[in-house]
């Protein structure tokens, strides 16, 4: 989903966007806290690939010029365009229910695996003492 901004003042909210999406994915923010990109980049910016990283500086370095008009006007809106979708197809594929979800999905196969591990156990030690 790649969104064009039609103007500079569309950028300040594809910069929070990005930064509720780190906040969800990675962390670092307190319950009802919505801190700007900036402030996310700082916290947990280094969980990002490289790559990525040098595109949400990017991002939020737009975001802080989009306040003053004069400078804001001189962004390249297609080079904020790919660095937002390119984040956001990052961050976005896992939300909070698909993290719950695979937590929940590997602790019952690690326990599945450790019964069937028991239940190997059990059934080499019934045939070495000739129970089976």
């Amino acid at each position: 989903m790649t969104r064009t901004p039609s103007s500079f003042e569309d950028i300040p909210d594809m910069a929070d966007e990005v930064a509720v999406l780190m906040a969800s994915r990675f962390g670092g923010a307190r319950r009802g806290e919505r801190p700007p990109l900036v402030q996310m980049m700082r916290r947990r910016g280094g969980a990002l690939p490289a790559g990525l990283r040098r595109r949400a500086a990017r991002l939020a370095e737009a975001g802080r010029m989009s306040a003053q008009p004069k400078v804001a006007r001189q962004l390249s809106l297609d080079d904020v365009a790919r660095d937002h979708a390119a984040l956001v197809a990052h961050l976005r594929p896992l939300g909070e229910i698909s993290r719950w979800q695979g937590r929940a999905i590997g602790f019952a196969a690690s326990v599945v695996l450790g019964l069937l591990v028991l239940g190997g156990v059990a059934l080499w030690v019934m045939v070495r003492r000739g129970m089976l």
